[in-house]
């Protein structure tokens, strides 16, 4: 029975001992730097079961279904109504901005004042002269990936990357070195004929207006120019015949 004992005892030790990996017998200092592999090699796999095999960077959509709470309506006295998509996804805090102005009324009546052929169409000056905004605080930066296409529509800024407030430009013509740059917050979707038909100048002679600004989703008819006044009457080329003088008293 002793023996037998001590055969057991002999076995559960060997197999104690070749159950430990072979990196942690012997205590050098290649061992020690293998153990540091493998555990650095286990939290990588942690990590990728964390996040997820697929570790390359998300763009946004390119496009995203069309939702009233988030269409901007121009109604532009160069002819009619522009839609814009808004992307709370890529710009939530500009796309609040652009909606509570909007909702204040702050944008009817402002006039596109600095317009560039084949560049971009800017608004949203109470000015009217590219230094003025709202009374609401500047906001800080939202670039991302959105490229400026034609119809994107981005928010003007001075010099600081976090000075954006009330203006904004319209894309006439891809310009891909303002990417990243400007905050890319909506796009055209109809009416870009309106866009194009914008006055041109800086500022134009005879500027474009907005003339209603809304949000799609609170249902506000279309606003157009009114009628211009009739001309005044052409003078008359048929000349007053001449009085005759009055008889003499004899």
């Amino acid at each position: 029975m002793r023996f037998t004992r001590a055969l057991k005892t002999v076995a559960i030790g060997f197999a104690l001992t070749a159950s430990i990996p072979a990196f942690a017998q012997g205590g050098g200092r290649g061992q020690a730097e293998e153990m540091k592999k493998a555990e650095t090699a286990a939290k990588a796999q942690e990590n990728l079961k964390t996040l997820g095999t697929d570790i390359t960077p998300k763009l946004p959509p390119a496009t995203v279904p069309a939702d009233p709470q988030n269409i901007w309506d121009l109604d532009l006295s160069s002819g009619g109504r522009v839609r814009i998509q808004l992307r709370p996804d890529i710009a939530p805090a500009h796309v609040e901005r652009i909606k509570e102005l909007t909702r204040q009324g702050f944008y009817n009546g402002l006039k596109f004042h600095r317009v560039i052929p084949g560049f971009m169409a800017q608004g949203g000056d109470p000015k009217g002269d590219g230094t003025g905004g709202s009374t609401l605080p500047d906001l800080k930066a939202e670039f991302n990936p959105m490229p400026h296409l034609r119809g994107t529509v981005s928010m003007a800024r001075a010099q600081s990357p976090d000075s954006a407030n009330s203006q904004f430009f319209i894309v006439l013509l891809p310009r891909m070195q303002l990417d990243k740059k400007y905050t890319v917050f909506g796009r055209v979707i109809d009416g870009m004929q309106y866009v194009d038909a914008i006055a041109e100048g800086e500022p134009p002679a005879n500027p474009t207006v907005i003339l209603q600004a809304s949000i799609d989703s609170d249902g506000k008819p279309p606003v157009t120019a009114a009628p211009p006044p009739p001309p005044a009457p052409a003078p008359s080329i048929v000349p007053t015949p001449a009085k005759k003088p009055a008889p003499k008293k004899k």
